[in-house]
C-alpha cells in the first residue's frame, strides 16, 4: 500500500479562555485518527495555531491591563500545556498572530483582489454611543428574526442555525454596555461567494461529507450565497488591509489562514514542500475537524477562499457534536463547566480519551459525559477488560524466569485475532471510533474467556505443568499486544507503559502483529492502569467549598475539649455498614512484596475483572497457601496508592489467639460461592 502525505488541522482554539472539555472531544478525535495515520505508515503532518485576533482579545486586554500580545502568549501558553497534558501530538503549534499568517493573509486577499472577488460598498453597522466603537457581530445580542429565539448573537441563531446581520435582530442590546446600539455607515470590503457557486457544487460532489452537513449546505444553496463581509472598523486587533487604511481583516478571514501559516513555519523548519500541500493540484492530502458550530466557514467560505486564490481545497472536513456533562449543556452555574485543567488535576488523560471514543461515531451526534457512566466504562473495559489480560498472566512468565514461550499453544485463536485487523482499520479511518471500540472489546472478552477456560494458575499448581501455565499466558500476552496495538493511538499513556513491559517497538505498526511475540525476555509488569475512583471522578463537578472564617479566640476556647472528659468513639448506623460491596473473590496468584514483612499481593478473581490487593497477612500465610482459595474482599473501596504499588480493594481478616501471640486469619466464604458473588 503506499505511502499516503497527510495535513491534519483542528479548529483553532481562541487565546480569551481556558480549553474546556467541549474542546477536547475535538482534539481527542483528531489526535486519534492523526496517531492512527501513523501506525498504518503514512506521513501525517498535525498543526494548529492560536487564534489571536479580534475584538473580545482587545477588549479582554483592555480590563486586564496588559497589552494584546501579552495576553495571547499567556493563553497560548496555558493551552499548550493542557493539549499535552491530554497527549494532543502536533507537530507544530502556531499562532495567527505571526508574520507568517500575515504574508499568507495579504496574499490571499491579493489574489481575490485581482480576481474581481472583492467589492467595496457601504453598510449600516451596530454602533456602541457609549462605547465609542462599532460592535462585532457577536458583542451584539437579541432575539432571532426566524425562529423569535432569545438571546441569541448578532451573526447567527443557535437554535435554528439562520445566519443574518445584527441589524436584522428583535430587541438588540450592546453586551458591552447594554445599551441599544444604533445604526452607522461605514464602508466595508465583502468577498462574493456567489461568484464560486458551481465550484463549490463540483467540490462538494466529490467530496465524502457527512449527510447532515450536506443537508445544510443545500439549504444554503438553496436561500442563495450572500457575500461575506471581511473588513472590521478601528479600533481592532488584528491584521490592517493593505489597500484600505483604517479597516481589519475579520478575524474569520485569516484564522483559517492561520492553517496555512502554521505549515508554513514547519515547512521552514523541516524543509518540506510548501506547495505540495497548499497549491491547486497537490497531491497531498488535507483534512479539516471541526464543531458544527463553524461547518458554514469550513464547508462554504474557506474553500472558495482557497480555490479562488490558486491554493488546493481540503480532501475532507469532518465535523463533530457538542459535548454535554450529565446530559446538561456545561455551565458554570450548574458545575458542568469543566476546564482540561481541573480534569488534568484529578485523572490521567487516557480514560477520557477512550470514553470519548467509545462515544464518538462517524456524525453530528452531541455526545454526553455522563460520570457514573464514564467510571463504569473504563473500570469495566480498560481495567476491567484490557489490562487484566495483562496483570493476571505476567506472573506466570516472571514465574518463568521473565521470558515467554517459544510457540503458542492456539495459533488459530491469535489469527482469529489478527484477521481482524482490516475492519478495525477501517473504522478508524471513517472516524467511527465507537464502531472499532465495540471490536476491540469483544476480543477482550475473547481473550478473558480463554485464560478463565485454560487456568493457568491451576496448572502452576503442578511443577510439571509450569511450562504449559507459561505457554497459556504467552497467549494471552500476544493477543494483549494486538489489542493494545489497535488502542494505542486511543491510550497512548497506557501504550508507552506496555511498550517499556513488552519491548521498544512492539506496537508501533498496525500490522506489526502479523507475528506473535515469542521465545524473548520481556520486563517486570508495570501498573498499567487503575479504577477510577468515583469519589474524584465527582469532584470534577463538585463546588469548591467556600473558605472558613477564621474562628475567633472565643470560639477557638470553646471548641477545645475539656481535659476530664473521655474521648467519645465515633459510631456508625447499619445504613453506613450497608454501604460496603462485600464479594467473593478467588486468589488468582499470590507473591511476598520485596521491602515489607507485613505485605502479600493479591491479584484476586472478581469474575468480571480482576484487582491487586495488597493485604498484611504475611506472617500469617505463605502464598503458595492461598492460590486457589476464597476470600471476602470489599469490592467498592477506594483505590489506594502505596509505596508498592495501588491496592484495590481489602480483603476482611479476623484476629485471635495462636500459638506465639495474636494471629490474622482470612474470613471463610461457604461453599460452592462463585467469583463476585455477593455476600451478605
Amino acid at each position: 500500500m503506499p505511502v499516503r502525505r497527510i495535513l491534519v488541522t483542528h479548529a483553532l482554539p481562541y487565546a480569551n479562555g481556558a480549553l474546556h472539555l467541549g474542546h477536547m472531544v475535538e482534539s481527542v478525535q483528531t489526535d486519534i485518527w492523526v496517531r492512527f495515520q501513523r501506525l498504518r505508515g503514512n506521513d501525517c503532518l498535525f498543526v494548529c495555531a492560536e487564534d489571536c485576533h479580534g475584538t473580545p482579545i482587545m477588549i479582554r486586554a483592555q480590563q486586564d491591563g496588559i497589552t494584546p500580545e501579552q495576553l495571547i502568549a499567556t493563553s497560548a501558553a496555558d493551552h499548550q500545556r493542557d493539549y499535552a497534558g491530554f497527549a494532543i501530538g502536533f507537530d507544530h503549534f502556531h499562532s495567527t498572530h505571526s508574520e507568517e499568517n500575515r504574508h499568507y493573509s495579504y496574499e490571499l486577499y491579493h489574489a481575490l483582489a485581482r480576481r474581481g472577488a472583492i467589492a467595496r460598498r457601504t453598510i449600516e453597522q451596530a454602533y456602541d454611543e457609549q462605547a465609542g466603537m462599532f460592535l462585532p457581530d457577536r458583542f451584539v445580542r437579541g432575539t432571532c428574526p426566524r425562529c423569535g429565539t432569545p438571546d441569541q448573537y448578532g451573526d447567527s441563531c443557535e437554535s435554528c442555525g439562520a445566519t443574518y446581520s445584527p441589524a436584522d435582530l428583535k430587541d438588540a442590546v450592546s453586551t458591552l454596555t447594554g445599551t441599544k446600539p444604533v445604526l452607522r455607515s461605514s464602508e466595508h470590503l465583502f468577498f462574493q461567494l456567489g461568484q464560486f457557486e458551481q465550484d463549490l457544487r463540483e467540490w462538494l460532489a466529490n467530496n465524502n461529507l457527512q449527510p447532515a452537513v450536506r443537508a445544510k449546505l443545500d439549504e444554503w444553496f438553496e436561500a442563495g450565497l450572500k457575500d461575506w463581509d471581511i473588513s472590521r472598523d478601528a479600533p481592532y486587533f488584528g491584521f490592517e488591509i493593505p489597500d484600505a487604511p483604517g479597516k481589519y481583516f475579520y478575524v474569520w478571514f485569516d484564522a483559517p489562514i492561520g492553517y496555512i501559516g502554521s505549515f508554513a513555519a514547519l515547512a521552514a523548519k523541516r524543509g518540506l514542500d510548501f506547495d505540495a500541500y497548499w497549491k491547486a493540484g497537490a497531491t497531498t492530502e488535507l483534512h479539516h475537524f471541526i464543531g458544527k458550530d463553524i461547518s458554514y466557514f469550513h464547508t462554504l467560505f474557506w474553500p472558495a477562499v482557497l480555490h479562488g486564490a490558486g491554493y488546493r481545497r481540503p480532501t475532507g472536513v469532518h465535523v463533530h457534536g457538542f459535548l454535554t456533562v450529565d446530559g446538561q449543556k456545561m455551565s458554570k452555574s450548574r458545575g458542568t463547566f469543566i476546564t482540561a485543567q481541573r480534569y488534568l488535576e484529578l485523572l490521567p488523560a487516557d480514560p477520557l480519551r477512550y470514553y470519548f471514543a467509545a462515544k464518538l461515531g462517524n456524525g453530528l451526534d452531541d455526545i454526553d459525559l455522563n460520570l457514573g457512566d464514564f467510571t463504569a466504562r473504563v473500570n469495566s473495559d480498560v481495567v476491567g477488560k484490557l489490562v487484566n489480560i495483562a496483570s493476571r498472566c505476567a506472573p506466570f512468565i516472571e514465574r518463568a524466569g521473565g521470558e515467554l514461550a517459544d510457540a503458542l499453544p492456539d495459533p488459530a485463536l491469535y489469527q482469529q485475532f489478527t484477521a481482524a485487523a482490516d475492519g478495525i482499520a477501517a473504522l478508524f479511518e471513517n472516524r467511527d471510533y465507537a464502531g472499532a471500540i465495540r471490536e476491540i472489546m469483544q476480543l477482550a472478552d475473547r481473550a478473558n474467556q480463554y485464560v478463565d477456560q485454560q487456568k493457568p494458575w491451576v496448572l502452576a499448581k503442578d511443577p510439571a505443568k509450569l511450562d504449559e501455565a507459561r505457554s497459556v499466558a504467552t497467549e494471552a500476552i500476544n493477543l494483549f499486544r494486538v489489542l493494545m496495538t489497535w488502542l494505542a493511538p486511543v491510550l497512548p499513556g497506557i501504550a508507552a507503559k506496555a511498550e517499556g513491559w513488552l519491548g521498544a517497538g512492539t506496537l508501533s505498526h498496525w500490522d506489526g502483529t502479523g507475528e506473535p511475540l515469542l521465545g524473548i525476555a520481556i520486563g517486570k509488569y508495570p501498573q498499567l492502569a487503575t479504577r477510577l475512583d468515583p469519589v474524584v471522578v465527582k469532584q470534577l463537578v463538585a463546588t469548591p467549598p467556600a473558605p472558613a472564617a477564621a474562628p475567633s479566640a472565643a470560639a477557638k476556647v470553646a471548641a477545645k475539649p475539656a481535659q476530664d472528659k473521655p474521648v467519645e468513639k465515633s459510631v456508625i448506623g447499619i445504613d453506613d455498614f450497608a454501604k460496603l460491596d462485600l464479594r467473593a473473590a478467588k486468589v488468582l496468584a499470590a507473591a511476598r512484596v520485596e521491602g515489607s514483612d507485613k505485605l502479600l499481593q493479591l491479584t484476586l478473581d472478581l469474575g468480571a475483572e480482576q484487582r491487586n490487593v495488597f493485604s498484611g497477612i504475611a506472617a500469617s500465610y505463605a502464598p503458595e497457601q492461598l492460590v486457589g482459595r476464597f476470600v471476602v474482599m470489599i469490592a467498592n473501596l477506594a483505590p489506594r496508592k502505596m509505596r508498592f504499588g495501588v491496592s484495590e480493594g481489602m480483603v476482611l481478616c479476623a484476629s485471635g489467639p495462636k500459638e506465639g501471640g495474636e494471629g490474622v486469619f482470612l474470613l471463610d466464604v461457604d461453599a460452592g460461592v462463585q467469583p463476585g458473588m455477593k455476600i451478605s
